[in-house]
Formats: C-alpha cells, sequence, structure tokens
C-alpha cells in the first residue's frame, strides 16, 4: 500500500467509518487499514466503491482485543488512527449494556493502550506527526431544552447505558492525553444521517418501512429534536480534524439542521410517495405514535463554531436536500439494505427488561 499518511480505521464497515473509509481512499490522500469486528451492524458491501483500491486493507478483528489490535498498528505502522469502532443503539443498550461496555469502553482502553506503545516506540518526528482521533456523540451532554446549544466545553450529562458508555471513553481518551502525552483528538458529532446507514435507525427504518407499506412507529408525540448532519459532510469533518486539528483538542460537529422526530418522519412520507407513489396509500397514514424510549432525551444541538472557524469546515448539505439524497440512494440500493433487512426485521428495541452481562 502506497500514501504517506496511513491511517487505521476501526469500525470502517460500519455506518460512519465506512463513508471515512470511501472519503480518505476516493480523495488518494491516504492509505487506509479498515479494522472492524463485522457485527451485525457492519457491511463490506458498504465499501464496495473502494475494496479495489491499491489504498485500501480490511482486517477482520476485535477493538477489545489486546494482541489483535497491536498485532494490526505494528503491521501496519498508522501515522493515525480514528477510532469509531462502537455499539452505538441507544435502544439496544437499553435492552442489554453488556456489550456497550465492552467495546465502548474496555475497546477504547485497549485501542489507547495499543496506541501509546506504539508511538512510545517511534522516532521524534514520527510522534510529533502521530494523532489518535477518538469519535464520540452529542448524546454525552445529556437533554437540552428549548433553547442553546452544545459546545466543546458543555459539561457531561449521559443519559442512556450507550451515552454513559461513550462518555467513559472520552474521558480514557482526555486521560490518556493528559496523563501519557500521547497526542489524542476527540470530536463529538450531532445525529448521522446518509446512504449506507443501517435499518434500526430512524431515517432507513422508516424509509423502508414507507416504502412497504407498513406502520411508521414514532416515540410518544414526535416533539424530541435532534441536529442532523449528513454522513459525507461528517466525513469530511473528520479527515479535517484528524489532518489540522490541535492535539488534545476537542471539536463539536453538527449540520445546524435542527428537526422533531415527527418533521423528519413527515418528510421522509411526502418524498416516497413523490419519488415511489402508491395508488391509495399516502404514507403519512402509517404514522403510529407508540410508547417513548425510557428516559429520551428532549433535544440536542451542536455549536460548530470552533470546526467552523478554526478548521475552514463548513457543512454542505441542508437537511432538504440530504434527505432527498438519501431517500433517492434507499430506494435504489434495495440490493444493499434487503439483507441487512434479514438481520434485522423493524421490531421495536429498548423496551424489554435490561440483560444481564
Amino acid at each position: 500500500m502506497q500514501g504517506e499518511r496511513r491511517i487505521l480505521v476501526t469500525g470502517g464497515a460500519g455506518f460512519i467509518g465506512s463513508a471515512v473509509c470511501r472519503r480518505l481512499v476516493s480523495t488518494a490522500t491516504a492509505a487506509v487499514l479498515n479494522f472492524d469486528k463485522l457485527t451485525y451492524a457492519a457491511s463490506l458491501s458498504s465499501l464496495a466503491p473502494i475494496d479495489r483500491s491499491p489504498l485500501y486493507a480490511f482486517e477482520q478483528g476485535d477493538v477489545a482485543d489486546m494482541a489483535a489490535v497491536s498485532a494490526a498498528i505494528e503491521r501496519f505502522k498508522p501515522t493515525a488512527i480514528m477510532h469509531l469502532a462502537a455499539e452505538s443503539h441507544v435502544d439496544r443498550s437499553i435492552s442489554g449494556a453488556g456489550p456497550f461496555v465492552q467495546t465502548n469502553i474496555v475497546g477504547a482502553y485497549v485501542m489507547l493502550e495499543a496506541a501509546l506503545g506504539y508511538w512510545r516506540s517511534l522516532d521524534a518526528t514520527a510522534q510529533a506527526q502521530f494523532r489518535f482521533h477518538h469519535i464520540s456523540t452529542d448524546e454525552v451532554f445529556g437533554s437540552l431544552g428549548a433553547d442553546g446549544q452544545f459546545s466543546e466545553t458543555t459539561a457531561y450529562d449521559p443519559r442512556s447505558p450507550y451515552s454513559a458508555s461513550k462518555a467513559a471513553s472520552d474521558h480514557l481518551v482526555s486521560a490518556w492525553g493528559h496523563t501519557y502525552g500521547l497526542p489524542v483528538l476527540l470530536s463529538n458529532c450531532s445525529n448521522n444521517y446518509g446512504p449506507y446507514h443501517f435499518p434500526e435507525k430512524l431515517i432507513p427504518l422508516t424509509i423502508i418501512n414507507a416504502l412497504n407499506g407498513i406502520p411508521l412507529p414514532v416515540y410518544g408525540r414526535g416533539d424530541n429534536v435532534r441536529d442532523w448532519l449528513h454522513v459525507e459532510d461528517h466525513a469530511r469533518a473528520l479527515d479535517a480534524i484528524v489532518s489540522e486539528g490541535r492535539p488534545g483538542e476537542r471539536y463539536n460537529v453538527g449540520g445546524r439542521n435542527e428537526r422533531t422526530n415527527l418533521q423528519v418522519v413527515e418528510a421522509i412520507c411526502d418524498l416516497v410517495d413523490e419519488l415511489r407513489p402508491q395508488t391509495g396509500l399516502r404514507r403519512r397514514e402509517l404514522i403510529t405514535f407508540v410508547t417513548d424510549r425510557p428516559g429520551h432525551d428532549q433535544r440536542y444541538a451542536i455549536d460548530a463554531s470552533k470546526l467552523e472557524s478554526e478548521l475552514n469546515w463548513r457543512a454542505q448539505y441542508d437537511f432538504e436536500r440530504g434527505l432527498r439524497q438519501t431517500v433517492s440512494w434507499y430506494l435504489a440500493n434495495e440490493d444493499w439494505w434487503g439483507p441487512l433487512r434479514e438481520r434485522y426485521d423493524g421490531a421495536r428495541l429498548g423496551l424489554a427488561a435490561p440483560k444481564a452481562a
């Protein structure tokens, strides 16, 4: 493999990770090793656009396996590690928190320890160039009221097993930077959407259900607010952060696209009606209000001013254009999401009693 930058991406077969891999390889700006366990939400078909590139390689492995992680780092000799591997679905964390603790907390510890050992083995020039970039979520900050935004200095207040596990990993990353001098970067993003998204999340689940004419579940009254970020905008931001961000700093990434969940579902209904009309059916008629998620955070909103001013990044997708592109992609790519739908049939998660670890 060739390329001056050599980036090990954990979780590169997932939604955001695959977008990062596609960006780095398709722009020929880095050689990439995708290190992924291939859990239920992973799909190597998301890497089809780049999997024949000499700049791309894949290795199956678990971020909580120290021997496997250390061996992969030693073989690949990265100039940076972008750590995206995580269990990420809040509802699944409510049903069973064990995998979230193992992957998100233990996995982060293993990655940091392996990266630290590798970094210490480098010469001074390579040490100065190396970066460990941990990708996290705005959910670590808790819930907002009607006003305000999360900034890089917002106090942590995680409310779900998922967000608590990500908060713990964020603190580990900061500690390894402060205590050991590892050149770390940390970013927290708002809700992502776009192509190649596993169909358990709100937008792809709604698109596929609307296409098939089956009920569209909306939690509570549908008034929970999220700031939506197109995954390709996020991948550009992550590339900018790992390339130009200052070690020890954190950066918030948001799309400045706040919508209630009901507004999102209604917009999808209208797009599916337009692009795939079905006689006698208006997709909004499929909307079904269901029991709310336990501890459902009311509102998230990101202030991305630091990223915009320091690294000259701007979101290129407004929500209307991004959602139309996303719906169109799903309608045209059933061969991608169809096999994943066999793994997850759209059934409600997050109401069962938590399972023992």
